[in-house]
């Protein structure tokens, strides 16, 4: 039931007064929450879904794509600052890495202030983890990035992790469509559709990142069960590949 809560929470960004009924009030929601947030059970949510993608369909890893995404933040908090692209009130950003097709692997957040090209080191660390729970990454795969990240520091950064940077050039006009970086951005996309994290109003990164997990879990098996739809049959299978 709480659980049923914070997704609708998730989803449709209302605060958990407005969530709570008779059958569950706020404080039972907030409290829970906090508790799966010490045990880490939407991070192991999140990798038990890409594990289970991975072997099914499997994961894309020998091109990634990377790229940043502004979001508002209006309470404030650890994770917000004033944000570049909306007049300075305060916004948050997520540093999102994705494989080929677009599948989320990385998610951390930020204030809104925060440039892209630093973010990056600390969003390619947390490979080590990934690695660790799904399996080794390729030994060179590709990284598509925009001309935000068109900075020296990132170029040695990426030949010493063994990365192939593939970066549009600061100043020339490179379209989206270039070295597959179209779909991080969809990706951004996707997650905002959640109204929880395009207006974020959490202001502790604790809860942001417990977001963060269950809405990747979410695309995350959405779109498991919309390919396999084309790769495998079962009895409960829908009519239809589209989710509804």
């Amino acid at each position: 039931m709480v659980f049923d809560k914070l997704v609708e929470a998730l989803v449709s960004g209302m605060g958990y007064e407005r969530v709570a009924d008779r059958t569950c009030s706020a404080t039972t929601i907030r409290r829970r929450r906090d508790e799966w947030i010490a045990l880490g059970l939407a991070e192991q949510l999140r990798v038990i879904t890409l594990a289970a993608y991975d072997q099914m369909l499997g994961l894309q890893l020998d091109q990634l794509s990377a790229d940043g995404c502004i979001t508002k933040a209006p309470s404030g908090g650890e994770c917000a600052g004033k944000s570049p692209v909306d007049r300075a009130k305060q916004g948050t950003k997520r540093s999102q890495l994705t494989d080929a097709y677009g599948i989320p692997l990385i998610t951390d957040p930020a204030p809104a202030n925060t440039r892209d090209h630093t973010l990056l080191p600390a969003t390619l660390d947390q490979l080590a983890d990934f690695e660790a729970a799904i399996g080794p990454l390729p030994a060179h795969p590709g990284l598509s990035l925009d001309a935000g990240y068109d900075y020296a520091m990132v170029y040695e950064d990426l030949d010493a992790r063994g990365i192939t940077a593939k970066i549009a050039k600061r100043g020339q006009q490179t379209p989206i469509q270039a070295d597959g970086r179209w779909v991080v951005e969809r990706t951004n996309s996707w997650m905002n559709n959640f109204g929880r994290l395009r207006r974020c109003t959490e202001r502790h990164t604790g809860p942001i990142e417990f977001f963060i997990a269950l809405a990747t879990a979410i695309i995350t098996v959405r779109s498991l069960i919309r390919r396999a739809w084309t790769h495998y049959r079962w009895d409960t299978r829908p009519q239809s590949p589209r989710i509804r």
